[in-house]
C-alpha cells in the first residue's frame, strides 16, 4: 500500500511536526511532551481478512473432511472395478478349463476309438485265416499226405502275409545286412566267417516289422565279429 494516501501514516508525520516547530520557537529551552494520541488500529482503515473453513468451502474449495471423503470414495471405486476384473478373469478361467477338459476327453475318446477301430479291423481279418487253421486241423486228422498238409499251411501263411500287406505291415530286412540299432536288437555276437561279414547280421532269430517308418518290432539277431 502507498504510504502517502495512508491516513494513519499523514497524521503521525502532522503531529511530529507540529511538535519541532514549537521546540523551535521556544528556543530549544523546554520540550514539550504532550501525549501522542493513540492511534489504535481500527483508524487505519485496514483489516486483515480472514476466511474461516466453511466459507472457504463456500466459495468453491475443499475442507479437509471434503477431501478425506473424496479419497475414500476413490478408494472404494478402485475396489469395485479391480473385484470387478477379478471376476471376469475367474469366469474366462473357468470357461477355458471347461473347454479344455472337455477337449482332453473329447481327444481320448476319439483314439480310443480309433485303437478300438484298428484292432476290430485287424481281427475281423485274422478271422477268416483262423477257420483255414481249424479247417486244416480237422482235414489232418483223416489224411496221411505230406504234400496236401504242406500246400494247405502255405496257403494259411500267405492269406496272413497278404493281411499283413493290407495294413502297410513290411518285414524289416535283416539277414546279410550291417548291423542297425533303429531296427535291430544284438542277442549275441560270433566270430565273423570273413572280413566281409564283420559288423554284419550272420542269423536272424525273429524277424522285425514295421509299419511305414515306425518299427513295431525290432529284429532280434547274431551278429558277426
Amino acid at each position: 500500500m502507498n504510504e502517502a494516501n495512508n491516513p494513519f501514516f499523514n497524521k503521525l508525520i502532522n503531529q511530529q511536526y507540529i511538535m519541532e516547530n514549537i521546540n523551535d520557537l521556544n528556543g530549544g529551552d523546554e520540550k514539550i511532551q504532550e501525549p501522542i494520541e493513540e492511534i489504535t488500529p481500527q483508524e487505519s482503515n485496514v483489516t486483515p481478512e480472514i476466511e474461516t473453513p466453511i466459507e472457504n468451502e463456500k466459495k468453491g474449495g475443499k475442507s479437509f473432511f471434503g477431501k478425506k471423503q473424496t479419497k475414500e470414495e476413490k478408494l472404494k471405486e478402485h475396489l469395485e472395478k479391480v473385484e470387478a476384473e477379478k471376476m471376469e478373469l475367474n469366469d474366462k478361467f473357468l470357461r477355458l478349463f471347461s473347454e479344455f477338459d472337455n477337449y482332453k476327453k473329447r481327444t481320448n475318446k476319439e483314439k480310443l476309438d480309433l485303437i478300438t477301430t484298428a484292432s476290430e479291423r485287424v481281427i475281423i481279418g485274422l478271422l477268416p485265416i483262423i477257420d483255414d487253421f481249424e479247417r486244416a486241423i480237422q482235414y489232418n486228422q483223416k489224411v496221411e499226405d505230406i504234400a496236401a498238409v504242406k500246400e494247405g499251411f502255405e496257403l494259411i501263411y500267405n492269406k496272413m502275409s497278404s493281411l499283413l500287406k493290407r495294413f502297410e505291415v513290411e518285414e524289416i530286412p535283416a539277414m546279410g545286412e550291417c548291423f542297425n540299432t533303429d531296427y535291430h536288437e544284438a542277442i549275441t555276437h560270433f566270430p565273423a566267417q570273413s572280413e566281409e561279414m564283420k559288423g554284419k547280421v550272420m542269423d536272424v532269430t525273429e524277424k522285425g516289422y514295421k509299419i511305414k517308418d515306425k518299427v513295431i518290432r525290432f529284429s532280434k539277431v547274431i551278429v558277426a565279429n
